[in-house]
């Protein structure tokens, strides 16, 4: 594996960031997984302009875009996949071991590996903790993951792929890293950013290109829904199957697969939508 690493493309056992890295120490970072395919990223535009909003976030420079292109097509030119998850990463720097940042300027790390197609449909849990709708860092891609972490184990640990959390006054937020989306009497529906969740890329999508609708959704909305599905870079379009103990037999069901019909035809004709 090659890895871009601060202007140049390196070995991945050369490729090494200080340990005082602000990213490391204190979570000061924020980051992209952008869906690569033969060799091409997909709504990189939209990537990067998410990882500005998100630098801007954490008070973090802008990062420079024409740099991070030219770091994605070398890892891209280095590991050529069929099927990528190219990984944006953007930190803080060489800092001081307190949460102020040195002088050393940021640290932009771009790598690629390879990923497979995910099934069509999955399962998933919610969980009993909540996001913060008011956060500091709502909507902001940090690195700081930990919290994901420990509830996506809690969603294997039952036989999930994905865990869903509500927010603070118990609406629908989101995934550990997708968005959800909820069907009801034919109609589409999603929780909004103002619930806490981050705007999602496939989540702008698909909301552009079905005409779904931005709504306040009460977390038992999992309970009632006609049908359910996961949007994320690596996902695209995902059926749920069962949501805790509901089965949603014959997932994806009507709707879902028109979704994921025209998200496969529009992604497939404009790679920067």
């Amino acid at each position: 594996m090659r890895i871009w690493l601060d202007g140049e493309l390196r070995d991945a056992r050369s490729a090494r960031v200080s340990a005082l890295d602000h990213g490391l120490t204190v979570g000061d970072g924020v980051f992209e997984t952008v869906k690569a395919v033969d060799g091409a990223p997909f709504a990189l535009t939209r990537h990067l302009d998410r990882l500005t909003r998100s630098a801007r976030g954490l008070g973090l420079p802008d990062p420079d875009h024409d740099e991070v292109r030219r770091a994605c097509t070398a890892v891209l030119a280095a590991d050529p996949v069929p099927l990528g998850r190219l990984r944006i990463t953007y930190t803080g720097g060489h800092g001081p071991l307190g949460v102020g940042r040195g002088e050393h300027g940021p640290t932009l790390m771009v790598a690629v590996g390879a990923t497979n197609r995910r099934p069509d449909s999955t399962a998933v849990v919610t969980v009993p903790w909540t996001r913060n709708e008011r956060g500091a860092l709502t909507g902001v891609k940090t690195t700081s993951y930990a919290e994901n972490i420990v509830a996506l184990a809690r969603a294997h640990q039952s036989g999930a792929s994905e865990a869903l959390f509500g927010n603070t006054v118990g609406q629908l937020c989101e995934g550990t890293g997708s968005n959800v989306f909820v069907v009801l009497d034919g109609e589409i529906h999603t929780p909004p950013v103002s619930s806490g969740c981050l705007p999602g890329v496939t989540r702008a999508l698909v909301i552009e290109w079905t005409g779904a609708h931005e709504t306040d959704l009460p977390l038992d909305v999992l309970r009632r829904a006609d049908e359910i599905f996961l949007t994320s870079t690596l996902r695209d379009v995902q059926a749920v199957q069962q949501a805790d103990d509901r089965e949603l037999p014959g997932a994806p069901g009507p709707v879902t697969a028109g979704v994921m019909r025209i998200f496969d035809e529009r992604s497939g004709r404009d790679l920067d939508p």
